[in-house]
């Protein structure tokens, strides 16, 4: 931590300052960075797993994969584990993350008990829901390193069973399917078998999955989906299955949901020669941020004549009672399939100042990535524009991982930009931190 500080100290006083990463999971592809950059590789492990406590001390750069290993071998894991292998602890924090776990057990940042926060001005504070600095504590999610840098955290863990049993549901259509995603959050259990993992895929309007898992002690069989298996093809093919905990956990991982097939990676005879440690969701994103900086594939998409193609890479929260509508806008207007769904609910009787989601109001996170045709005449934007819009409209928000487009004041209206003001000029007020607009909208 003195290291991190002396590097601070000796950037000049008006350099801004960035954090060096070897791994990202956004997609907001900017030019690459120029000038100096905080080395925070070091700040990558495990410091302590509490077995008693339930409670891990880690570094902020520590990825889910390693926290992840050592907490399963004391039979616990984080309350909320994001799918992606490489986001990191502080990444999840200060940029929000979600999972099937989330309907109980809320977001990443609320089994938080304390963190270590290099902040703006060149301090290294130790922020908790009460006391001194709540004030950063509270509106460090969402804040995406504009406020400051998580060193070192304290996070609440939970027992786990060696397996999970799976259940995958259809629905018809939106409006039942999202109906039994309320029924099964308030009752915690469907047909008598409780729940601890809920999430939903699905493939068009009127074919709906709902995944429904389970704890338990043994499996009379287990699937592996790091193979020649597909998971999210298996959905369609089998009501009942078993996965390990931590192939549970990371089950999403290998196919990059299913944007691998992008990379034909899901053809069997590509399937077969291409390395299993590169069926990861770190690889791919390496391959779309190269494709993003050479532009290869709108060079390609118009040597062959195709309509140009805008990137629709969004993760939204709609209330459960709005998501049928917003499905129903989205499969006439966008047409992406598959769409991933997830519901959840905060944990805490109060909300997050930079993401005002409202406490014990049931939301269902719609996830979906790929590329969308542009209408004749249509800029850059014209999709992902009218999606905020919807989503605005339904009482929503939206995820600021992704390219964002709402103009100045809209975007600081819906983001707390007030909140958000006070605390950067306690923590940052010389401005060495990027601004949360600039670094989301301006990408600078």
């Amino acid at each position: 931590m003195a290291a991190l500080r002396e590097q601070f100290a000796a950037l000049p006083p008006d350099a801004p300052v960035r954090l060096g990463k070897r791994t990202s999971n956004l997609f907001r592809f900017r030019p690459p960075a120029t000038g100096p950059r905080l080395d925070a590789a070091p700040f990558d492990r495990v410091l302590a797993v509490d077995p008693v406590a339930r409670t891990a001390e880690v570094e902020g750069m520590v990825t889910y994969e390693r926290l992840v290993e050592a907490t399963l071998r004391h039979g616990l894991m984080p309350l909320v584990v994001p799918q992606l292998k490489t986001i990191t602890l502080g990444g999840a924090v200060s940029g929000l993350g979600i999972e099937s776990s989330s309907f109980r057990s809320g977001l990443p940042h609320e089994s938080v008990l304390e963190m270590e926060i290099l902040s703006g001005d060149g301090r290294v504070v130790l922020a908790r829901p009460d006391g001194e600095h709540a004030d950063l504590f509270g509106t460090f999610p969402n804040s995406y390193g504009t406020l400051g840098y998580a060193l070192r955290l304290t996070i609440e863990l939970e027992p786990v069973s060696p397996y999970v049993r799976l259940r995958h549901l259809r629905f018809g259509g939106a409006a039942e399917g999202c109906a039994a995603i309320a029924a099964i959050c308030a009752a915690g259990e469907h047909a008598g078998q409780r729940v601890d993992f809920l999430d939903g895929t699905v493939f068009g309007p009127d074919e709906l999955y709902l995944t429904l898992g389970t704890f338990v002690d043994a499996a009379p069989e287990v699937s592996d989906y790091t193979g020649m298996g597909i998971y999210y093809r298996s959905l369609r093919e089998r009501e009942v299955d078993y996965l390990t905990v931590a192939d549970y956990l990371w089950r999403w991982d290998t196919d990059w949901f299913w944007c691998s097939r992008a990379f034909g990676v899901q053809h069997p005879a590509v399937r077969r020669v291409w390395p299993r440690r590169w069926r990861r969701s770190d690889v791919y994103r390496r391959i779309v941020a190269l494709d993003r900086r050479w532009r290869l594939s709108a060079r390609l998409d118009r040597l062959r004549g195709r309509p140009e193609q805008e990137a629709v890479v969004q993760d939204v929260e709609v209330p459960v009672e709005r998501t049928a509508e917003f499905l129903d806008f989205f499969h006439s207007e966008v047409g992406i399939t598959p769409v991933w769904l997830c519901p959840l609910r905060l944990r805490a009787a109060h909300s997050w100042p930079l993401y005002p989601l409202d406490p014990g109001e049931l939301y269902v996170n719609v996830g979906f990535w790929s590329g969308v045709p542009l209408p004749p005449g249509a800029s850059d934007g014209f999709h992902n524009r009218r999606i905020e819009h919807v989503v605005n409209e339904l009482g929503g928000h939206k995820s600021l991982y992704s390219t964002v487009h709402y103009p100045e004041d809209e975007f600081w209206r819906r983001y707390n930009g007030a909140a958000y003001a006070t605390v950067k000029q306690s923590y940052d007020p010389d401005a060495r931190l990027p601004d949360l607009y600039d670094k989301c909208v301006r990408l600078t």
